[in-house]
């Protein structure tokens, strides 16, 4: 999770566009259109709130079909499908959309309705097939940094702080408490994007792209600082040592590591496991290591 933290949220502004460049020639390698433009040019029929909800409960399956030359792409066009089908009545427009939504994508699962109520949006007013790729790339990367830092980084470690301590008292409603706090805002934003996407349309590409940073930046702060919360609270390293100077005994965690800062022990541990992360070693490795450590401190009397 550390490691994450590093990576996720303080992209530049070259770097995102870096990265959306990246993308785009992406979806246009996999592309295998020939037009630009939709034959039926009348605006599509609306949807529904039905509809949409329909949409969002799609969005659910984006990687039941996760591979690695267009990525997200089956599952992306399947939550769209049916608001497409609503949309164009002409056969071979739907073929161009269904064609276009087969290429390259890839954004965070949890905020991709958002980009499908934009997208729906211009395909309802059959805007060209080049602008529609266009926003639908230039969507992706803010998304995903967006995503990591307000799921991974920020609600899934609250959320499990307030479940494993109800669970480490012995309450059945631990897991409870995660499940239904995690899924409340997630579920919320799935829907809630979807339907803001939709009615808000390409004017919501302005303010996501004004806001994409500071959001991540704050989201981020407030990750790490539960992130430096669970260290000290969950992370249990402690030395039951104790050295005998003439007729004293001192204990190696009471009497020297404590007075110094208390929960030493835990930050020091979780910074070497941070550093071996870094270092591109394994975690099955960093597993068997912290296993080993535990058996041999536990076996000479040291931990």
């Amino acid at each position: 999770m550390l490691n994450r933290t590093v990576v996720m949220a303080f992209n530049t502004e070259a770097a995102m566009s870096e990265k959306a460049e990246r993308m785009l020639n992406k979806a246009q390698e996999s592309s295998k259109l020939d037009c630009d433009e939709y034959q039926d040019q009348s605006l599509g029929e609306a949807l529904t709130r039905d509809d949409i909800n329909k949409m969002a409960i799609r969005s659910l399956a984006l990687q039941a079909s996760f591979n690695y030359e267009r990525m997200q792409a089956a599952g992306w066009l399947y939550g769209l499908n049916p608001g497409l089908r609503k949309i164009h009545k002409n056969d071979t427009d739907m073929s161009r959309s269904m064609q276009l939504h087969m290429e390259f994508f890839n954004t965070h699962p949890f905020l991709v309705s958002f980009i499908m109520g934009v997208v729906l949006a211009m395909e309802r007013s059959k805007e060209r097939l080049s602008v529609i790729r266009a926003i639908k790339v230039a969507m992706m990367g803010p998304l995903g940094g967006i995503g990591d830092a307000l799921f991974w980084l920020t609600l899934l470690p609250i959320c499990a702080a307030l479940g494993v301590s109800l669970a480490m008292e012995g309450s059945i409603m631990g897991p409870i408490l995660f499940l239904l706090l995690f899924n409340a805002v997630h579920f919320g934003l799935r829907f809630g994007l979807a339907h803001y996407g939709y009615n808000a349309g390409s004017r919501a590409i302005s303010a996501l792209k004004e806001h994409t940073q500071k959001f991540s930046h704050a989201a981020t702060i407030v990750g790490l600082t539960v992130v430096g919360g669970l260290i000290a609270t969950f992370v249990r390293l402690q030395m039951t040592a104790v050295v005998e100077v003439g007729k004293a005994s001192i204990s190696l965690q009471e009497d020297l590591f404590d007075p110094i800062m208390p929960k030493l022990l835990p930050l020091a541990f979780t910074m070497v496991i941070f550093y071996f992360v870094k270092k591109g070693v394994s975690p099955l490795k960093i597993i068997g290591g912290i296993v080993a450590m535990g058996l041999a401190g536990s076996y000479f009397g040291i931990l």
